[in-house]
C-alpha cells in the first residue's frame, strides 16, 4: 500500500527551479500580465527547457518506480503561476514524463507558507525572496541558483552533497567562528563539545529521510543481487579534523549516515564537487557555490549567522 503524503519524503519545488523560464520571465518584465498569460497560452503546447533542478527531480521521482508499492517520495509544484499559466508547466511536466500531480497555484503570492501543508521536507525555488520568507517560517527551503543543466538520462544514479553547518545542523560552531573569525576558538569548542551532537538545522528532516531511503535501498540488494542503488549522499564540509568528530557525534545520534564524508579544512569546495558531481549541493554560504566551470548544480540555504551582515 502506498505511504500516505505525512509518511512520504516530500520535495517542494517552484516551477522557476523545474524549468528554465527566462523567456517567459523577460515577457512579463517587458510587458505584464496580460501578455504573459497570452505568452503561455500561445505556446501551451511547446515544451519548457529543462531547468537546474530538473537532473535532481526525474532522479529523485526514480525512487518511486524501484518501489511501486510503497511509493515513498512525492514532488509537488508550488507555483506563483495561475492556474491558467501554470497549464503549460503541467504540460511540460507530462511531456517530460514526471509523476507530479499536486500542486499550489498561487497567483502572484509566495507558496511558501503551503511547505507544512504538504509535508515538504524542501522547497526549492529561483525566487531568492520566496525562499528567505520560508526560512524566517523556519521552513526548510533553498535557492536554486543558476547553472549549465545537464542531464544524462544513461546515469540512473542521484548524487546529492550538503554542507554540514548551518545546513544538517544548526549554526551554532558558526556563530563560535564568525564571532571572532578565530579558527582555533571553533576547534577547542568542537573539540570540547565533541560527545554533544548538534541541534538540526533547516534541512536535517531531508538528511534524515534520505537515509530512511537508502536503509530500503539496502534492503532491496540484499533481496535481489540485481538492484542498482540509486541515492547516493555525501557530505562536503570545510571542517577537518578534529571538529570533524562532532558531525560524527551528531550523525549517530540521529542514526543516519552519508555515503561519503569530506572534511576540507578550508579548501575549495568545487575540487571534490567537480569530480563527485552531485545533482544538487546544499550550502548555507553563497561564496561556497561556485565551480569553475559552473556546471554543478548549487542550492544557497540563507540560514542562520553566515547569512547575517
Amino acid at each position: 500500500m502506498p505511504y500516505p503524503i505525512e509518511r512520504k519524503l516530500v520535495v517542494g519545488v517552484a516551477s522557476s527551479a523545474l524549468f528554465d523560464l527566462s523567456e517567459s520571465h523577460s515577457v512579463y518584465l517587458d510587458s505584464g500580465d496580460e501578455e504573459y498569460r497570452l505568452h503561455q497560452e500561445k505556446n501551451l503546447d511547446v515544451p519548457l527547457l529543462k531547468g537546474v533542478a530538473f537532473p535532481f527531480i526525474r532522479r529523485f521521482l526514480s525512487i518511486n518506480k524501484a518501489f511501486p508499492k510503497q511509493l515513498p517520495v512525492e514532488v509537488v509544484l508550488l507555483s506563483r503561476n495561475s492556474p491558467e499559466t501554470g497549464m503549460r508547466v503541467f504540460r511540460s511536466i507530462k511531456h517530460y514524463g514526471l509523476d507530479i500531480s499536486r500542486a499550489a497555484f498561487m497567483t502572484g503570492r509566495s507558496p511558501h507558507e503551503y511547505v507544512p501543508a504538504f509535508n515538504a521536507s524542501l522547497f526549492l525555488s529561483a525566487n531568492e525572496g520566496d525562499v528567505q520568507k520560508a526560512i524566517d517560517a523556519n521552513y526548510p527551503a533553498g535557492v536554486v541558483l543558476p547553472s549549465k543543466v545537464y542531464d544524462d538520462e544513461l546515469d540512473k544514479e542521484l548524487r546529492v552533497a550538503f554542507d554540514f553547518d548551518g545546513v544538517i545542523a544548526d549554526d551554532e560552531a558558526e556563530s563560535v567562528f564568525k564571532r571572532n573569525h578565530d579558527l582555533g576558538e571553533f576547534q577547542a569548542h568542537e573539540y570540547e563539545h565533541q560527545s554533544i551532537p548538534h541541534q538540526p538545522g533547516p534541512l536535517a528532516d531531508l538528511f534524515r529521510k534520505l537515509s530512511f531511503m537508502q536503509k530500503l535501498e539496502e534492503k532491496r540488494m540484499k533481496e535481489d543481487s540485481e538492484y542498482e542503488k540509486i541515492l547516493r549522499i555525501s557530505i562536503v564540509t570545510a571542517r577537518n579534523a578534529p571538529s570533524h568528530e562532532r558531525v560524527v557525534t551528531t550523525l549517530k545520534e540521529w542514526g543516519v549516515s552519508a555515503d561519503e564524508s569530506f572534511f576540507l579544512g578550508g579548501m575549495d569546495k568545487s575540487r571534490v564537487l567537480s569530480i563527485l558531481r552531485p545533482h544538487m549541493f546544499f550550502d548555507d554560504q553563497r561564496s561556497h557555490l561556485e565551480s569553475p566551470a559552473g556546471n554543478i548544480p548549487m542550492v544557497h540555504v540563507p540560514f542562520g549567522v553566515a547569512n547575517k551582515i
